[in-house]
Protein backbone atom coordinates (compact mmCIF):
# COMPACT_ATOMS: atom_id res chain seq x y z
CA UNK A 1 0.00 0.00 0.00
CA UNK A 2 1.38 3.38 -1.04
CA UNK A 3 1.17 6.38 1.26
CA UNK A 4 1.12 9.95 0.05
CA UNK A 5 2.11 12.52 2.66
CA UNK A 6 1.59 15.67 0.61
CA UNK A 7 -1.34 15.68 -1.75
CA UNK A 8 -1.11 19.19 -3.17
CA UNK A 9 0.13 17.89 -6.53
CA UNK A 10 -1.75 14.60 -6.68
CA UNK A 11 -2.04 13.24 -10.23
CA UNK A 12 -5.54 11.77 -10.34
CA UNK A 13 -5.22 10.67 -13.97
CA UNK A 14 -2.05 8.71 -13.21
CA UNK A 15 -3.62 7.01 -10.18
CA UNK A 16 -6.74 6.16 -12.20
CA UNK A 17 -4.70 4.68 -15.04
CA UNK A 18 -2.55 2.61 -12.66
CA UNK A 19 -5.74 1.22 -11.14
CA UNK A 20 -7.09 0.40 -14.61
CA UNK A 21 -10.36 2.27 -14.07
CA UNK A 22 -12.28 4.45 -16.46
CA UNK A 23 -13.30 7.93 -15.31
CA UNK A 24 -16.84 6.88 -14.37
CA UNK A 25 -15.61 4.01 -12.17
CA UNK A 26 -12.86 6.08 -10.55
CA UNK A 27 -14.73 9.29 -9.80
CA UNK A 28 -18.08 7.76 -8.82
CA UNK A 29 -16.41 6.13 -5.80
CA UNK A 30 -15.73 9.68 -4.55
CA UNK A 31 -19.18 11.05 -5.34
CA UNK A 32 -17.76 13.12 -8.22
CA UNK A 33 -19.34 13.08 -11.66
CA UNK A 34 -17.35 11.81 -14.61
CA UNK A 35 -17.37 15.29 -16.17
CA UNK A 36 -16.15 16.86 -12.91
CA UNK A 37 -13.40 14.29 -12.63
CA UNK A 38 -12.41 14.91 -16.22
CA UNK A 39 -11.99 18.61 -15.43
CA UNK A 40 -9.76 17.78 -12.45
CA UNK A 41 -7.67 15.47 -14.62
CA UNK A 42 -7.33 18.27 -17.19
CA UNK A 43 -5.81 20.64 -14.67
CA UNK A 44 -8.72 22.30 -12.89
CA UNK A 45 -7.96 22.99 -9.23
CA UNK A 46 -9.17 20.08 -7.10
CA UNK A 47 -10.67 21.11 -3.74
CA UNK A 48 -8.88 19.74 -0.69
CA UNK A 49 -11.85 17.56 0.42
CA UNK A 50 -11.87 15.85 -3.00
CA UNK A 51 -8.08 15.34 -2.85
CA UNK A 52 -8.44 13.79 0.60
CA UNK A 53 -11.23 11.48 -0.54
CA UNK A 54 -9.13 10.49 -3.55
CA UNK A 55 -6.20 9.67 -1.27
CA UNK A 56 -8.35 7.68 1.17
CA UNK A 57 -10.27 5.71 -1.44
CA UNK A 58 -7.76 5.14 -4.23
CA UNK A 59 -4.37 5.35 -2.48
CA UNK A 60 -5.08 4.08 1.03
CA UNK A 61 -7.87 1.87 -0.37
CA UNK A 62 -10.34 2.59 2.39
CA UNK A 63 -13.97 1.70 1.67
CA UNK A 64 -15.56 4.92 2.87
CA UNK A 65 -19.02 3.32 2.80
CA UNK A 66 -17.95 1.35 5.88
CA UNK A 67 -16.61 4.31 7.88
CA UNK A 68 -19.11 5.57 10.42
CA UNK A 69 -19.09 8.74 12.50
CA UNK A 70 -19.15 6.62 15.67
CA UNK A 71 -15.96 4.87 14.56
CA UNK A 72 -14.19 8.20 14.24
CA UNK A 73 -15.51 9.31 17.63
CA UNK A 74 -14.12 6.14 19.26
CA UNK A 75 -10.75 6.66 17.57
CA UNK A 76 -10.53 10.28 18.71
CA UNK A 77 -11.59 9.35 22.24
CA UNK A 78 -9.02 6.56 22.45
CA UNK A 79 -6.27 8.84 21.11
CA UNK A 80 -7.07 11.51 23.69
CA UNK A 81 -7.55 9.17 26.67
CA UNK A 82 -4.99 6.40 26.12
CA UNK A 83 -2.48 7.22 23.41
CA UNK A 84 -0.31 4.18 24.17
CA UNK A 85 -3.28 1.82 23.77
CA UNK A 86 -4.16 3.57 20.50
CA UNK A 87 -0.59 3.07 19.21
CA UNK A 88 -0.58 -0.58 20.28
CA UNK A 89 -3.90 -1.27 18.55
CA UNK A 90 -2.80 0.60 15.44
CA UNK A 91 0.40 -1.47 15.24
CA UNK A 92 -1.54 -4.71 15.73
CA UNK A 93 -4.06 -3.74 13.05
CA UNK A 94 -1.29 -3.01 10.54
CA UNK A 95 0.38 -6.35 11.28
CA UNK A 96 -2.96 -8.10 10.82
CA UNK A 97 -3.55 -6.33 7.49
CA UNK A 98 -0.09 -7.33 6.25
CA UNK A 99 -0.75 -10.98 7.16
CA UNK A 100 -4.14 -10.90 5.45
CA UNK A 101 -2.69 -9.49 2.22
CA UNK A 102 0.24 -11.91 2.12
Amino acid sequence: MTSIKTIDKIDAREIRRKLGLNQQQFWSQLGVTQSGGSRYESGRNMPKPVRELLRLVHVEQIDIKNVKREDMEVIEYLKSQDLEMFKTLKKAARAHARKASA
